[in-house]
């Protein structure tokens, strides 16, 4: 078993208001690079800081780590447009950095960095893997590639944070469909160029990998919400219809009326699984039962490969174990920049 972690950046996480992927808009690009990190090493090696929301909720980076060191999975992460440096060992398929779907030609690079994700896909070796993604603003720019796509019928994207500005991605898609001269539903059936006028490289790359890796017959789990959502849109609109599984939390499900149908219109199998962060004993982890995060990095894919290992129950002192792990590490690099 693989999970996939495909980490990049869009300059539309800088839009005021519209993420909670970091603890302030100076360090949202260095969340997918810390991302990496912990998923790969358990605690951060060149990235500045462990992400957190503005209110304190931690990166979902750290449940995936904890499933990770429960059930020993193997992981990949593949660079889908980082714009920082991260110290953890990337695979490369030729993303960059987003810019702001707002500007006319944002992600040039998607075309071939989906071809070449699809053909990494296509190679892999596992039976079974799960994509993530982490990627600040991704929510807004999957809304934009959903309605350039012409799904209209897919409930409104989810977000980081605990109330959904809908308003204000309202305004910036529409911006970018003006940008970009791309109307609504004029991009069904050209994936890659939906994803060049209105997209980012995250996406790309996922889509790419997971058309690819059905093609070849590998079982696929898209772990995370609406993005992988949009995923899924781009690959059954690149003409791959092998099913594929969407595994979420609760939380995101929660926040996402019509999840269901929305699954189920695309050819996926809807998985939730609950690890219990309501409880009170979940300490700093209730945050995401709280509605701030909800989703991000692979997180409900992990969850649904706890879930199936019967370790569920297990997941919130092992997201303890990182956290505790993660502090420690923090405290002693500031130490480190604070002494003689």
């Amino acid at each position: 078993m693989r999970v996939i972690l495909v980490a990049g950046t869009t300059r539309t996480a800088e839009v005021d208001g519209i993420s909670a992927a970091g603890a302030s808009r100076e360090l949202l690009a260095h969340t997918p690079s810390a991302d990496a990190e912990i998923l790969t090493y358990g605690e951060t090696v060149r990235a500045p800081v462990t992400p957190v929301s503005p209110t304190g909720c931690p990166t979902p980076a750290v449940v995936t780590r904890a499933v990770r060191e429960l059930l020993d999975f193997d992981v990949t992460v593949v660079d889908g447009g980082l714009a920082r440096p991260t110290g953890a060992p990337t695979v490369t398929v030729g993303a960059r950095p987003g810019r702001d779907i707002r500007e006319a030609d944002p992600v040039p690079t998607a075309p071939g960095a989906f071809a070449a994700a699809r053909e990494y896909g296509r190679a892999l070796p596992d039976g079974r893997i799960v994509v993530g993604e982490t990627i600040p603003g991704g929510t807004t720019t999957a809304m934009a590639v959903l309605r350039a796509l012409g799904e209209e019928a897919i409930p409104a994207t989810s977000s980081s944070l605990p109330e959904n500005p809908l308003d204000l991605k309202e305004r910036v898609v529409a911006d970018a469909f003006e940008a970009s001269d791309v109307a609504p539903g004029d991009g069904a059936h050209t994936p890659e160029s939906v994803l060049r006028y209105v997209g980012d490289p995250v996406l790309a790359v996922a889509a790419g990998l997971t058309a690819g890796a059905l093609e070849s017959g590998t079982d696929v789990v898209l772990g995370g919400g609406t993005q992988l959502l949009a995923v899924a849109a781009l690959v059954r609109h690149a003409g791959v219809a092998e099913r594929a599984t969407l595994a979420t939390t609760p939380y995101l499900a929660d926040d996402v009326p019509g999840l269901d149908d929305a699954a189920t219109g695309l050819d996926l199998d809807l998985a939730v699984s609950d690890p219990g962060f309501g409880a009170a004993e979940a300490g700093p982890l209730n945050a995401y039962a709280d509605g701030v995060g909800k989703e991000g990095a692979a997180m409900g894919g992990a969850l649904r490969l706890a879930d199936e290992a019967g370790r569920l129950r297990d997941v919130t002192g092992a997201t303890h174990a990182v956290l505790d792990r993660l502090e420690g590490t923090n405290q002693t690099a500031a130490e480190g920049r604070d002494g003689p």
